[in-house]
């Protein structure tokens, strides 16, 4: 039984996280210098907080998120309209053979974060938890 190196079930490769973790400091770099004159991005500070490369490395999706969630969607929509500029900046900072094609998308992982928080500190819970006391 032969394995693929690409359907790999135990997740991304080293070199994979290598290689997103650089685009994601680069990226980071390039977003907090101001260089991209768009309206929607004009005093927004944003995060990157994640980047996701696919295995053979020609796609890339970073998840952002603008500082206090404000604008979200002007502010990836205006990213992902300017993501050829930024590949071409990021081509300058990334010693790549190919560079991936980049997708920008909002990340969600803070809220669910907020949401489990609250979850966990609702009555519900803290009942459930002076019962076993």
């Amino acid at each position: 039984m032969s394995r693929s190196r690409f359907n790999n079930s135990e997740g991304p490769s080293t070199r994979v996280l290598r290689v997103g973790e650089n685009i994601r400091h680069a990226l980071s770099d390039i977003l907090s210098r101001g260089e991209i004159r768009d309206e929607a991005l004009s005093d927004v500070s944003v995060t990157v907080t994640e980047v996701r490369c696919s295995p053979d490395l020609r796609n890339a999706t970073i998840f952002v998120m603008p500082l206090g969630g404000i604008n979200e969607t002007e502010v990836v929509a205006a990213l992902n309209s300017n993501s050829k500029y930024i590949r071409g900046q990021l081509s300058k900072m990334v010693r790549m053979k190919y560079l991936p094609n980049l997708k920008f998308t909002s990340d969600h992982s803070f809220g669910e974060a907020d949401h489990i928080e609250a979850l966990l500190n609702s009555d519900h819970v803290a009942r459930d938890l002076a019962k076993d006391d």
